[in-house]
């Protein structure tokens, strides 16, 4: 199983579900980072830049590289590969992804989740499950997409300027002037990040995405992760709060609750919080 850097799954995850991971890059002024190892860019230092206006830019794996993923699997002795990917829409990785698969030695159906971080993460997590219970690569690829449609990502963020930079703002343009004046809460949409809604104040829109958490939840069992860059106590607060609604449909699973990686916190800046609700089978 391979993913890419943003799907935001833990080091301990990775490790004890055998999960290949594919970083991505993010540059801060002139320095490249790999993120994910140990040496990268911290969300501080990331916010930190993005605060004082540093130059930052993210980019996606070349073909090769992922090339060469795949054939160190197959000398291990993979048969067949599965590569679950953040949006295509929103990064090149995919696409990476796709032409290395066409030069694979091994089988590689690849993915594209049309979600970003552990919007990606829970249908790896669910390809993973299948996996377990014997399923083929295109079954184990079928219930990724299956778990990436049926996920729920809403976020906050204290401006559309990063999302601007980074030219991923999309149809959220209609929003930059009045920027000021409101606190976006957005969603993904058919992988585009799109507008939901715009509140008043910081406050609301928590308030906000916890009602919108729930309601998404349904009477579902789910999964729930909430995350954040550089700030972590509106992140706990509104973890508490959805993962106390939803304690019934969470059926004693954790809520995932972290900081997001530098090369999605460069599209968000810092203040950014998001929920992310993904039912299950």
């Amino acid at each position: 199983m391979v993913t890419d850097s943003t799907a935001s799954l833990t080091a301990e995850i990775v490790a004890a579900r055998g999960v290949t991971v594919v970083p991505l890059r993010v540059v801060v002024g002139t320095t490249s980072y790999d993120e994910g190892v140990a040496d990268s860019v911290s969300p501080q230092r990331l916010a930190q830049a993005l605060r004082g206006r540093t130059p930052v830019s993210t980019s996606r794996p070349n073909p090769e590289e992922m090339l060469r993923t795949y054939e160190a699997l197959a000398s291990q002795g993979a048969e067949e590969i599965v590569s679950v990917h953040l949006s295509g829409d929103l990064s090149g990785t995919f696409e990476s992804a796709q032409l290395a698969a066409s030069r694979s030695s091994v089988p590689v159906t690849v993915v594209d989740s049309r979600q970003v971080g552990m919007g990606t993460g829970f249908a790896v997590l669910a390809a993973l499950d299948a996996l377990d219970d014997g399923a083929d690569g295109p079954a184990v690829a079928e219930a990724a997409r299956r778990r990436a449609a049926s996920t729920t990502s809403l976020f906050y963020v204290d401006t559309l300027e990063y999302l601007r930079r980074g030219g991923r703002i999309g149809a959220v343009g209609a929003l930059v002037g009045s920027a000021l004046a409101v606190k976006p809460i957005l969603t993904l949409e058919d992988g585009r990040v799109v507008p939901f809604e715009r509140v008043r104040t910081a406050n609301r829109a928590l308030l906000r995405l916890e009602e919108l958490a729930v309601q998404a939840a349904g009477d579902a069992p789910v999964d729930l992760a909430v995350s954040h860059l550089a700030s972590p106590d509106r992140a706990e607060e509104l973890a508490r709060a959805v993962g106390g609604r939803l304690a019934e449909s969470l059926e004693d699973r954790e809520v995932h609750l972290g900081e997001i990686g530098a090369v999605l916190g460069a599209h968000v800046g810092p203040g950014m919080v998001a929920v992310v609700v993904s039912r299950r089978e």
